[in-house]
This record gives structure tokens, sequence and C-alpha cells, in this order.
């Protein structure tokens, strides 16, 4: 069962579209104090929409949906009903048919290159655009990372102090109680 029977090359595009902005913005509700990881995320959600949108189309190149039904489709003539000669012609019926369904697998196939290509440029070039933002992302997880870093030694500081106060606590307790 194939959903989308019903999109043409236009609705697919925008589908692309419509699932990077919706990554976006999810992303950027899950993680609020991140928009650098958001922008990632959707600039990545549709480098892989488009890839699979150009996959999808590869898969169904006979589709009219991609311009194949542009080209006039070819029958082959049937040379096996021709008078006299038609039974030594019927041989050539097959022959000719295979040869008009490979002229329209062809003709199918040029008229749909042109939309997966499209499909695979946008995301070459959504690839191409998630460099930076990757790069943002690394050097943010970075500061993150060191700020993190930072207040867990803050933190095992305090312990080290209180831990050293409860040691005195103790002595002088022991000392006063025995």
């Amino acid at each position: 069962m194939d959903i989308l029977s019903a999109v043409n090359a236009e609705w697919l595009r925008n589908l692309t579209w419509i699932a990077a902005v919706a990554a976006g913005v999810l992303l950027g509700l899950w993680r609020l104090r991140r928009p650098d990881l958001a922008a990632l995320g959707a600039v990545l959600v549709f480098a892989v929409a488009n890839t699979g949108a150009g996959i999808y189309v590869l898969l169904h190149l006979s589709d009219p949906r991609w311009g194949g039904e542009a080209h006039g489709r070819l029958t082959a003539p049937t040379l096996g009903g021709t008078p006299v000669v038609g039974q030594y012609l019927r041989p050539l019926d097959g022959l000719l048919t295979g040869l008009a369904n490979g002229v329209n697998q062809f003709n199918d196939a040029q008229a749909a290159l042109p939309t997966a290509a499209g499909f695979f440029a946008s995301a070459g070039w959504a690839f191409a655009i998630a460099v930076p933002p990757a790069i943002v992302s690394l050097v943010v997880g970075f500061i993150v990372a060191r700020h993190r870093e930072a207040e867990f030694a803050r933190v095992r500081e305090q312990v080290r102090d209180l831990s050293a106060e409860v040691a005195e606590l103790k002595k002088s307790l022991g000392t006063t109680a025995g």
C-alpha cells in the first residue's frame, strides 16, 4: 500500500519542508535552552526527507506524476494478423512489444530523473548548510560541558570542605564525650 500515491511532485516537495519545520519546532520545544540543536535537527530532517523523496521517485519511475505521460505511450503493432505472411511475422510481435516497453520505460525514467535530481540536490545543499549549525552546536556543547565541569568541581570542593567539617565535629565530640 502506497500512502503517497496521491501526492504529486509539488506536494512531495512541500512535505519535506513541513517535516523540517515540524522537527525544528518539536526539537525547539523539547530543548528550550539549545535552539542550535533544534536548527541542526531541522536542517538534517530536511536533508533526509529530500533524500527519501528522491529515492521514492526513483522507485516509482513509471508513475505519471513525474511527467512520464508527456511523451505518448508507444504500443507495438501486431504483425501476426497480417494476411499471407502473418504467421512468419509472429516472432517479431514479442520483439516489437519489448522494444516499445523499453522505450516507454526510458521515457518514464527521463521524465522522473529531473524530479529525483531536484530532491537529491536539495538534500545535498541541506547537508552543506548543516555544517555551520553543527559547528555552532559543537562549540556550544563544549562551553556547556566546561560550565558543568566547573560546577562539578565546585560541588566536589564543597563536599570535601563539608566532610572536613564533619570530621572535625566528630573529633571534637569524641574528645568531649570521652
